[in-house]
């Protein structure tokens, strides 16, 4: 398995509160991995992490085997893009404003704005379904459509390695399965590295090459979803009693989760 991201010994804390704890990780090049975990586990954390907004206590993280630490912000930028969870625009900016940002770590005073920029901007508009908004101000746009506004100025950034913060946040179905299938197909077509926190288990299992789930500020299980998802790991990461079966459209495990709600059919083992 070729690597082109790894923790050694990482340790994060907030204070005296530490929420990862030595962790030694590896997420493979050239393919799709999703953070699962329960709230607070240190999903997002890792993720900062890995991105250099967050210095770890102890431990390194390794970008192509060297420390990211010791990278510029710029060098940085140039491989790796990442979504944050709540990202925050400067008032009365554009969309397009907004997404030529995403150009900034390319730009030298020897190397201008050129026609490539312009091209990748475009890209990037239309891959998410931007064009239309392009002259709208980001404040003014509903929630899904902010969010799609940020991910096209990750894409905008044109790196090899992508990594999101809950890309699916205030999207409807509609359009959390749309990003999904488009970062699916930038993995797919053009062998980009992609690292996503994802809360729902189901779209994670559909979507992921390998699943990294974390409980108790250490990697509980790392691997394939087929590998690696099952009642047990789902109710010690989770804490919920479940059943998984196949997806039947995808063969991916599929996540049913035990609980109250209006029954047609008798759950299985259940009698009287």
């Amino acid at each position: 398995m070729s690597k082109c991201l790894q923790t050694k010994d990482l340790t994060l804390a907030y204070g005296e509160r530490t929420i990862i704890d030595q962790m030694d990780l590896d997420i493979p090049k050239g393919e799709i991995t999703v953070f699962i975990g329960g709230n607070g586990c240190g999903k997002s954390t890792l993720l900062r992490s890995i991105a250099r907004l967050m210095k770890p206590k102890e431990g390194s993280v390794l970008l192509d085997g060297e420390s990211i630490s010791r990278l510029s912000t710029k060098e940085v930028a140039r491989k790796m893009a990442i979504l944050p969870q709540t990202p925050v625009s400067p008032e009365g900016l554009t969309v397009l404003q907004l997404v030529k940002q995403g150009r900034y770590p390319h730009q030298s005073w020897l190397k201008q704005w050129s026609r490539k920029d312009e091209e990748i901007v475009e890209d990037a508009l239309r891959a998410t379904g931007m064009e239309e908004f392009r002259d709208r101000k980001v404040d003014e746009l509903s929630g899904g459509q902010r969010q799609r506004a940020w991910i096209a100025l990750t894409l905008a950034q044109d790196t090899d390695i992508i990594l999101l913060d809950e890309p699916t946040t205030y999207l409807d179905m509609t359009h959390q399965i749309e990003i999904l299938d488009l970062l699916f197909e930038l993995n797919e077509r053009e062998g980009r590295t992609i690292v996503m926190v994802l809360h729902d288990i189901n779209l994670a299992c559909r979507y992921a090459h390998n699943i990294v789930a974390i409980r108790d500020r250490e990697v509980y299980a790392q691997g394939k979803p087929e590998e690696v998802i099952s009642c047990e790991l789902v109710k010690h990461v989770f804490g919920m009693d479940c059943q998984v079966s196949s997806d039947p459209l995808f063969g991916t495990p599929l996540c049913i989760p035990f609980g109250k709600g209006r029954c047609i059919l008798k759950p299985v083992g259940v009698t009287g």
